[in-house]
């Protein structure tokens, strides 16, 4: 799986056309094509972050990837996630597990005799659009010219190693999947799911409208406490010392030279010049499943259409095939070289602004293309980038900084003494945390599950290694705890009285709504037995599974009974959250076969890539946990702080 396909699934932060981005060079390489730097991570080359199975993934393979994940965000985003940010996500050890689940895919690849002959990588990398010109594959001087440029370099055997796991991987997947399909049936009823809409007249019984209908007594408050002790449990508490070796702190402390910011930005001009980019809109009629002359022959006659004057979009959102485009008109928007199948892009980058192309071929079906806008490709000023380098390079030499620090620190302190000592001689401060327990932020590091997993192992009197926060790396040492109790009753009195109250007026919400219920049951006119008994009556029209329902927001119960129970009926009080509704169900309205015809080979595309992954993924899931897999702790630290 590709760093880029990761990015899709797991954050949706890439939204790009359904079925049209081309994930070019496979793994960690192509962004240092767009520039990538050192990301100032320190350790040496060979040295193992972790193992699988004995297959090592080195300093120099993980900081590879890691900074390749972190330009593809910046380029996403228009160099707007900083380093800072981007670690606080987590992206650093995000990376390093997705290295080792593809380590791991590669090992099970291994027993399986599942391999990858030359002839397939060669053609591998003959097809990737940075190795064509002219749709012709470069040679072999350019191409490994093009590789030397990479920072660091890499030799045309490292590559092609990683281009043969690529292939290794996607072999590993079609022998394990290809067998999955998803029949009509199936992408009927996903698509009915998803679009069948359903009007109802609803009466609502909010907790919040009986609150001043509950009077409790002490007693009350006293039976309510003892019969939900548990419920009221502090966890095991704890509170610290740490010295906090804060980034941003020390950021603000670094100058900046002049020659050091001129020196980052030729070295990676890359990173700030924005290449030929293209606005385009499509329609595309796929064959997948279809018969590819009848497909073609309707494709001509939307082609002979759109040239005798009908409009693009119209003649999109009502044909075409790629639903994340079809709804927008076709429009892609802008996108860059290597981002299209070949084909496609081909077309593309040398149609004219506002012209139509004939018929593009692909291996997704035909495509008509029409050329909304061009961009020429530009390079940033450096006054333009001067901010955003100055601070690049001012987080990094504080991290840095920080590293060295806490190196250092960690070589001195053996004991809470030699703590206060070593922060006292570098002009630092001790602090001290209130209690706090596991599942809560410590006051002065924020949420950290490494420094609370730390806390709570710590023995008082120990002082703990380098620990990275939110914001840096912190030691600290445990100064007294409290064990897991159930509080006294006045400790925590006025929760439980809210608790008790809000309990009462539920129970009269639901009370009310059984007995309104059964009357608008028995009455001829559901809105106007409602309004006599003195109820609002609200509409929902035309809502769709999990849309948000007037005064009771989304909910899965009520959705339930919405979808199938009879037209005309009224439910039972439905709980929601904020107490009960009583729902009619006016009218349902079915989705017209058309639209299922239209819609169901890419939901049946969806769907068969969801059942792969997830059978995948279960798959691996297992074979891992019969594999050795090791990670370096102490490395990793040094590497991510």
């Amino acid at each position: 799986m590709t760093m880029l396909d990761r990015m899709r699934r797991h954050q949706g932060w890439l939204k790009w056309s359904l079925g049209l981005v081309v994930l070019t060079f496979v793994f960690f390489y192509v962004p240092d094509f767009l520039g990538t730097r050192n990301s100032g991570a320190t350790g040496t080359p060979g040295d193992a972050v972790a193992t699988v199975q004995g297959r090592p993934i080195t300093v120099a393979d993980f900081t590879r990837a890691y900074n390749a994940q972190m330009a593809q965000f910046r380029n996403a985003y228009g160099g707007n996630m900083s380093t800072a940010m981007l670690r606080q996500l987590g992206l650093d050890r995000q990376v390093l597990q997705q290295m080792i689940d593809q380590e791991a895919v590669l090992a099970e690849a291994t027993r399986l005799g599942i391999t990858a002959s030359d002839a397939e990588v060669r053609e591998r990398i003959m097809s990737i659009p940075a190795f064509q010109e002219n749709g012709q594959f470069i040679g072999e001087q350019r191409y490994r010219q093009l590789l030397r440029l990479q920072r660091p370099p890499i030799t045309a055997a490292q590559f092609e190693d990683e281009i043969r796991n690529s292939v290794i991987l996607d072999k590993m997947r079609a022998t394990l999947t290809e067998w999955i399909t998803v029949s009509d049936a199936d992408a009927d009823a996903e698509y009915k799911r998803r679009t069948e809409k359903v009007t109802l007249e609803l009466v609502s019984f909010p907790t919040v409208s009986f609150l001043d209908q509950v009077q409790v007594t002490d007693a009350d408050v006293s039976a309510w406490f003892d019969k939900n002790k548990e419920t009221y449990r502090i966890g095991e508490r704890r509170k610290v010392k740490y010295l906090l070796l804060d980034v941003q702190a020390i950021r603000q402390n670094i100058t900046v030279p002049e020659q050091d910011i001129q020196r980052a930005y030729r070295q990676n001009i890359d990173q700030y010049t924005q290449t030929e980019q293209v606005r385009a809109s499509h329609i595309l009629l796929s064959t997948e499943g279809k018969d590819e002359a009848a497909v073609k022959a309707k494709a001509e006659d939307l082609l002979k259409q759109l040239k005798g004057g009908a409009d693009f979009a119209t003649l999109a959102k009502a044909n075409s095939n790629d639903p994340a485009s079809a709804s927008k008109g076709g429009d892609l928007d802008y996108f860059g070289k290597g981002r299209m199948v070949p084909e496609f892009e081909a077309v593309a980058f040398t149609l004219p602004v506002g012209q139509l192309s004939e018929l593009v071929r692909t291996q997704y079906g035909f495509h008509i293309i029409k050329v909304i806008d061009r961009k020429a490709a530009e390079v940033q000023p450096l006054d333009a980038v001067r901010p955003q380098i100055t601070e690049q390079l001012k987080f990094e030499r504080a991290q840095t900084r920080v590293q060295d620090l806490a190196t250092a620190i960690a070589a001195e302190v053996k004991t809470p003494a030699d703590l206060d000592k070593a922060a006292r001689t570098r002009g630092l401060k001790v602090q001290e945390s209130p209690l706090f327990t596991r599942t809560e932020p410590i006051p002065g590091l924020g949420a950290s599950p490494e420094v609370s997993e730390a806390a709570f192992a710590l023995e008082q009197g120990k002082v703990s290694g380098p620990l990275r926060t939110g914001t840096g790396v912190a030691f600290l040492t445990v100064t007294g705890s409290e064990a897991a109790r159930v509080p006294a009753l006045s400790e925590v009195k006025d929760r439980a009285t809210n608790d008790l109250k809000r309990k009462k007026a539920q129970d009269l919400a639901k009370a009310k709504a059984q007995a309104t219920a059964t009357a608008l049951k028995a009455a001829a006119d559901f809105g106007a037995a409602a309004k006599a008994a003195g109820l609002t009556v609200r509409n929902a029209d035309g809502i769709v599974r999990g849309a948000a329902i007037p005064e009771v927001g989304p909910s899965p119960a009520v959705d339930q009974v919405a979808f199938s129970a009879p037209v005309g009926s009224v439910s039972d009080p439905i709980p929601t959250p904020n107490g009960a509704v009583v729902v009619k169900v006016v009218s349902r309205a079915d989705v017209p076969a058309a639209d299922l015809a239209k819609n169901r080979d890419a939901i049946r595309r969806e769907l068969a890539s969801q059942k792969r992954a997830q059978f995948f993924a279960s798959y691996m899931t297992k074979a891992k946990q019969g594999m050795g897999i090791n990670i370096d702790q102490a490395v990793l630290q040094r590497l991510t702080t």
